[in-house]
């Protein structure tokens, strides 16, 4: 065997894909019983015909980023659909803060919609080169150095006390919403780059779902691995080095375990000084109807932000951050039925998708907390339950286990582990083990299903081991 990838996430198949392709013998090695890592799905216990998304559910960057643009997922049968409301954020005693994918009628519904095509309109424009931004490697010269400019200056002002430049209560919740995807007390940078990137793909590609569930994409990554030689392995953790060339869609610090001793020392330092951000709390419900929210243009959003103003989700992330449960936390939420049919049983059940941030190893149940939101938005939400499941963030390392103490961000949510990676290093997918190779989101350009990190770890590694210099091409 040429080359073992540990752990099946968006990460390490596309590194996978892009070695099976280059005509190397690849084996991907997955702990868990089913492949996919933070893009998977699974059916409900109770309600086989529902089906959930076990990590992920909307991705902005499924065709948006360079991985995933060549590789072309529609070529291969994958169905992403992206709504005409991108995201929503209800608010209190007020109407809610609505994306669309038109930035003009997002501009036309916020009170102050001049900041917001202030902020987004140049880059809206430019968006290639926003996303050369923030995927790139961040060691080569990005590809549009004036748009490069011109988000960097974004970034730092929306990320710093200059982001109340931007006007109206509606229009501040709506990016913070976004920007907080990245879980870090704000503002921040890390948090401000989340937004634009995040909020630009919205008002171009959009914030596509899959039809037939997160899975898909996974199944698509697989499929063209096992096509070009590639061999899967499920349900066996790896606890010793494989043999030859292994790349790590894992957790830093997964590698003190597996290599013990033999991790030089002055580098297992490094990564036991690794830190996890605050978690996740995943609360999967099972709706008996459509939620009935107070402001009806919510009803067509795929993704919805229920953390409130910006003040309320400026002091819930202060919480977490700082160990305590929020009252009102940040909770992401996600209805792919509404651009998927599919996901509705017979008897018209169908899934709804949260995440509640919480701090880091939370065993609460946010179950009633989650719901007693929805309820304030959605006056008679309560009754359209028929099931919830929660995994609390003390748990969700046993569905994903690079996600320590639930922290789904795997420990990238600072402007060092953005720019520079998990440790030290000129090449952040290397490490000074010799043949061993870094690939998960703890490396740049950093979380998301994009495969970039992936592609630029399989990168170093084939010139570094094969002294292959041309990557393969991913066309179908």
């Amino acid at each position: 065997m040429d080359v073992t990838v540990v752990g099946s996430g968006p990460n390490g198949l596309a590194a996978a894909v892009i070695c099976a392709r280059a005509g190397l013998s690849v084996r991907v090695i997955e702990g868990q019983p089913t492949p996919g890592g933070g893009a998977r799905s699974a059916a409900d216990p109770e309600f086989p015909d529902v089906l959930h998304d076990v990590c992920s559910a909307v991705h902005p960057l499924s065709v948006a980023s360079p991985f995933f643009a060549e590789f072309d997922l529609a070529a291969r049968g994958v169905d992403l659909i992206s709504p005409e409301v991108s995201y929503a954020n209800p608010l209190p005693g007020r109407p809610a803060a609505v994306a669309y994918r038109s930035l003009d009628r997002t501009c036309a519904e916020l009170d102050h919609g001049e900041s917001w095509r202030r902020l987004f309109g140049p880059l809206v424009e430019h968006v290639d080169g926003v996303l050369g931004f923030f995927l790139g490697d961040k060691r080569s010269l990005p590809p549009d150095l004036p748009t490069t400019v011109r988000t960097g200056l974004r970034v730092l002002a929306q990320g710093s006390p200059l982001w109340g430049s931007l006007r109206g209560e509606d229009a501040r919740a709506l990016f913070t919403g976004v920007g907080v995807h990245a879980i870090k007390a704000i503002p921040s940078p890390v948090n401000s780059g989340a937004g634009l990137m995040l909020g630009t793909v919205a008002h171009t590609a959009g914030w596509p779902v899959p039809v037939g569930g997160t899975q898909r994409i996974s199944d698509a990554l697989i499929a063209d691995l096992q096509a070009h030689g590639g061999e899967l392995v499920l349900g066996e953790p790896v606890t010793a080095p494989p043999a030859g060339v292994t790349l790590y869609d894992t957790a830093p610090t997964a590698l003190l375990a597996i290599y013990g001793d033999a991790v030089p020392p002055r580098y297992a330092r490094a990564l036991r000084h690794y830190r996890y951000g605050p978690g996740v709390c995943k609360v999967d419900f099972v709706l008996s109807g459509e939620i009935p929210w107070r402001d009806p243009r919510v009803r067509d959003a795929v993704t919805v932000h229920m953390g409130g103003s910006r003040a309320q989700m400026a002091l819930a992330e202060r919480d977490v951050a700082a160990g305590r449960h929020a009252e009102w936390p940040m909770v992401l939420a996600s209805l792919p039925h509404l651009a998927d049919p599919s996901r509705i049983d017979a008897q018209g059940r169908r899934p709804l998708w949260t995440y509640a941030h919480v701090p880091s190893g939370s065993d609460a149940d946010l179950t009633e907390t989650v719901t007693a939101m929805f309820e304030r938005a959605a006056p008679g939400f309560r009754d359209l339950v028929v099931g919830a499941r929660c995994v609390p963030a003390a748990q969700m390392s046993l569905h994903n286990a690079n996600y320590v103490g639930g922290d789904i961000i795997v420990g990238g949510a600072t402007l060092f582990a953005a720019m520079v990676g998990p440790t030290l290093r000129l090449d952040p997918w290397t490490t000074p083990i010799p043949g061993a190779y870094l690939c998960s989101s703890a490396t740049p350009p950093g979380t998301g299903v994009h495969g970039m990190a992936g592609y630029y770890a399989a990168r170093t590694m084939l010139r570094r081991e094969f002294g292959i210099e041309k990557l393969p091409s991913l066309v179908p």
